[in-house]
């Protein structure tokens, strides 16, 4: 991986994590590929939506941010095979629960953008 692609993917996450909390869809919207397939793979619930659907839902939660949620979020490893395509692992704490990303990237025209988000999330204990 270069190094260009490294600080690129990182800022991409970075908006990622940001625009999430904030519940910033704008935000998202250049984090995410026009093509994105969401899918929530958690335990008792599994759905799949495209990017404007995924949107209309970020954009009718109350955001984290406004609830003074505490926020943690971490890139376990980015991997990418070439120079169009990657896999990022991360994961974040919001919202009550412990979610864990497998995050699918590709170099377009307008930069690395997220095709794919596949996730699964447990509530916390605490």
């Amino acid at each position: 991986m270069t190094r260009p692609d490294q600080t690129e993917i990182e800022d991409l996450m970075r908006r990622y994590f940001g625009g999430l909390y904030h519940s910033d869809s704008q935000t998202l919207r250049t984090v995410f590929h026009a093509d994105l397939s969401y899918v929530n793979g958690t335990s008792g619930i599994y759905e799949v939506m495209g990017l404007d659907d995924y949107m209309a839902r970020i954009d009718a939660r109350t955001p984290p941010s406004s609830r003074g949620d505490p926020r943690d979020d971490v890139i376990e490893r980015i991997a990418l095979k070439g120079d169009r395509i990657g896999i990022v692992e991360a994961r974040m704490t919001m919202i009550g629960r412990n979610y864990q990303d497998l995050l699918t990237v590709i170099n377009t025209d307008e930069g690395w953008r997220i095709l794919t988000k596949v996730f699964s999330f447990v509530e916390r204990k605490d």
